[in-house]
């Protein structure tokens, strides 16, 4: 089998290009710079992308439920199966009701399909702006609250990706929910992070539109700001503090652990301060 993967630079896409390789699948390893250009943005770029391939995996950015994903997926997964595509999977979010309308797209556009809708990715905490942050001032700022999410370690995200498109017609038209097996605050994740590394890392939570002044500060296109923003005010609001069972149901083990998360990121020195 030949897989597309979308956003194959991104935390989740690296993931499932690594695991079709390593099951011996081929990888179309596609982003907006790099052997297989792709840009959701640009449809002149999908063709060339699909062409050949078997299978795709779909991470939309700059979010699943950004202001024309919908539009995007839907056209994109047309495309696809005109191209000869059989299975198409949608990375998206637990409890995100603006990806709704990029689910529907999906689903309506005539090619097998499944979606995997992700609880926060542990590794949001190891990569990224937040990371960034907690190792070089000690603290993560975030509009988390004290919220409970049971993250989820984006390897499990690809396993189940994969095991899906290996599965036939098992998981067609199916909405997979897929998390950690236990429910954490953004300040116990962050506690834990600190008791593994042995340095002191705080959580400081702050309103979503409070954040969203750093978000510009990191760059982030005004527009994006607004739907972040929106974003964190929903999610955030404890809608996802409950374990989901898709990491057993596909798999049939438990999903890995945020502590030997934790516990891995520290050993390669990721919040060691440069």
């Amino acid at each position: 089998m030949t897989v597309l993967v979308t956003g194959a630079t991104g935390r989740v896409g690296s993931r499932v290009a690594e695991a079709a390789r390593a099951a011996g699948h081929g990888v179309r390893a596609a982003a907006r710079s790099g052997p297989v250009l792709f840009d959701w943005s640009d449809p002149a770029t999908w063709a060339d992308a699909l062409r050949g391939a078997d299978a795709a995996f779909l991470a939309h950015q700059p979010d699943v439920g950004a202001p024309g994903a919908a539009g995007a997926v839907g056209a994109f997964a047309r495309r696809a199966g005109e191209l000869g595509v059989r299975h198409l999977v949608l990375l998206s979010a637990r409890g995100e009701h603006q990806a709704l309308a990029t689910e529907d797209a999906l689903a309506g556009a005539g090619v097998r399909w499944t979606v995997v809708r992700a609880a926060w990715f542990a590794q949001n905490f190891s990569e990224g702006p937040l990371a960034d942050g907690m190792r070089e001032s000690g603290e993560l700022v975030f509009p988390g609250g004290e919220v409970l999410e049971p993250f989820v370690d984006v390897r499990d995200i690809a396993d189940v990706v994969l095991a899906v498109l290996g599965a036939g017609e098992r998981y067609a038209g199916r909405v997979l929910e897929v998390s950690g097996g236990r429910l954490l605050s953004f300040r116990d994740a962050v506690a834990e992070i600190s008791r593994a590394g042995g340095r002191e890392l705080s959580y400081v939570p702050v309103p979503a539109a409070e954040y969203g002044a750093a978000l510009r500060g990191f760059g982030v296109p005004e527009g994006e700001v607004a739907f972040l923003v929106e974003l964190f005010e929903t999610n955030l609001d404890g809608r996802n503090a409950y374990v989901s069972d898709g990491v057993r149901e596909v798999l049939g083990r438990g999903p890995r652990e945020f502590v030997d998360f934790v516990h891995e990121a520290v050993t390669a020195g990721t919040w060691t301060r440069r």
